[in-house]
């Protein structure tokens, strides 16, 4: 019952995201701050020290594994800030799983963006421009990063709350 109440929190944390990013593509502090603490909190009173710890290594995995994309400007605060909540409510095992499976649903969103706006050449140029610029230790150039108005920007939080609500479903179905 525990872990279905964790889990319930994570869907509820990454649901209310995706919708409020596929709206105004953005995710507000006001909800993350509150999901970091609701997962530290949910985390420490079901499983006491154990899950405190667990909670906070989830949190802090989630913040350095994303850090990197953030830095280059291509995934917003809000999306990095998204994972560290959800982070803290699910740990670090089950985080990386969904970070997984995130990246799939996020890839597929973009590759039905990309073809469906005709952007296929220009998005191979903008992939050799950032990883150029992430291997020599440089920011890319702004029309390559979300600062350009023009890019095509896959909202990640819509593909985080599907990636939770895929995970979850599939445990629910495994545990039957």
């Amino acid at each position: 019952m525990k872990q279905e109440i964790v889990w319930g929190l994570a869907v509820l944390l990454a649901v209310v995201a995706g919708a409020i990013d596929w709206k105004s593509r953005r995710i507000p502090n006001w909800l993350t701050a509150p999901g970091f603490v609701a997962g530290v909190a949910a985390n420490t009173f079901f499983w006491g020290w154990t899950g405190l710890k667990a909670s906070i290594l989830g949190a802090a995995l989630g913040l350095l594994l994303l850090l990197p994309f953030v830095w280059i400007r291509s995934l917003g605060a809000g999306d990095w800030k998204l994972v560290g909540a959800l982070g803290a409510v699910v740990g670090p095992g089950a985080l990386l799983d969904l970070l997984v499976t995130t990246i799939l649903v996020a890839g597929v969103m973009a590759v039905i963006l990309i073809i469906w706006k005709g952007r296929v050449r220009q998005t191979f140029r903008n992939l050799r421009v950032m990883l150029a610029a992430m291997m020599s230790l440089h920011l890319p150039p702004a029309d390559v990063s979300l600062d350009n108005p023009q890019a095509l920007k896959v909202p990640f939080g819509v593909a985080v709350a599907l990636a939770v609500v895929l995970f979850t479903a599939r445990q629910a179905w495994g545990a039957v």
